[in-house]
């Protein structure tokens, strides 16, 4: 989206506290008018509604991405690559869904951020499996939950512990623990590095809306209904499950017309049958859900 190219941009030259400083100058935005300018952004593309909702939003990137700041990688490069999933996020915002924009972009904020990060990190690279990107992203909550919060090499009942929540082996935690534990900064440390010592990490760091218990619920309840979702779509037959990914599950779903033309049948038969499928996988999410014991999809 070009009308992203004149964003404020963290960088080492201008240093990061002072594009801190820059991004607050951004007025936050009350929801009707939050409202107003996605509509506008959806009905009429326009660039300066899609600015602006992007510019209000720049400080909850910016916040989120100092959580991740454990990682041994440059901050500026972790708040750009949270900038690019705030933009991903305002280009598929649907306003009439009923929730707020941040809601909606944190998630698209966080996985951009993740991405970059394992994308960065060789020790990911060599290992991709699902258990050790868990492992990656959720040690330092095991390493809470257990009480294993201070410096330097777990112990073994903790190592122990840690392994079997996450469901690796405990040379993974051992070796995952001693890097992430190489790269960490102090929560003293300031921000940037234009000699302004005014804002300290831990400033940023804090969340007066929600904790990081609270998040990571959240996240892990998301994963939880994607996972419930592939599931039941097992309930759908080749033509349903065709016809609900391309309308319904795409990132630029397909019109009515296209897939009319594409099946030989007429517009109001595609609804149907894309109607019929999703109501069929509805009652299987729920039907699912219940049997783990989770709550019900709506």
């Amino acid at each position: 989206m070009s009308t992203y190219t004149n964003l404020p941009a963290p960088s080492p030259e201008q240093g990061l506290n002072r594009y801190l400083q820059e991004i607050r100058k951004f007025p936050l935005l009350e929801p009707e008018e939050e409202y107003m300018l996605a509509k506008r952004w959806v009905d009429h593309q326009d660039p300066e509604a899609a600015h602006k909702l992007v510019t209000s939003h720049l400080r909850l990137a910016a916040k989120i991405a100092m959580g991740y700041r454990g990682y041994g990688l440059p901050q500026a490069e972790v708040i750009s690559e949270a900038n690019v999933g705030l933009m991903q996020a305002v280009k598929r915002f649907d306003p009439e869904k009923g929730f707020r924009l941040a809601t909606y972009a944190m998630w698209w904020i966080r996985a951009s951020i993740q991405e970059y990060i394992l994308r960065s990190w060789s020790l990911v690279k060599l290992g991709t499996t699902s258990a050790q990107k868990k492992l990656f992203f959720n040690l330092r909550k095991a390493k809470a939950k257990v009480g294993a919060l201070e410096e330097g090499d777990l112990r073994p009942e903790n190592v122990k512990q840690i392994a079997h929540d996450l469901s690796v082996s405990e040379e993974e935690v051992i070796d995952m623990n001693r890097r992430l534990s190489g790269s960490d900064a102090s929560l003293n440390a300031t921000v940037g590095s234009d000699g302004d010592s005014s804002t300290q990490w831990q400033d940023w760091l804090e969340d007066e809306d929600s904790d990081q218990a609270e998040a990571y619920a959240e996240k892990d309840e998301l994963d939880a209904r994607r996972e419930l979702l592939a599931q039941a779509m097992s309930v759908l037959n080749d033509r349903e499950k065709d016809v609900l990914t391309r309308r319904r599950l795409s990132e630029e779903p397909v019109t009515l017309e296209e897939l009319s033309e594409s099946y030989g049948v007429s517009r109001e038969r595609i609804r149907q049958i894309e109607v019929r499928a999703f109501e069929k996988l509805q009652a299987k999410m729920r039907e699912l859900a219940k049997g783990k014991g989770m709550a019900v999809p709506a």
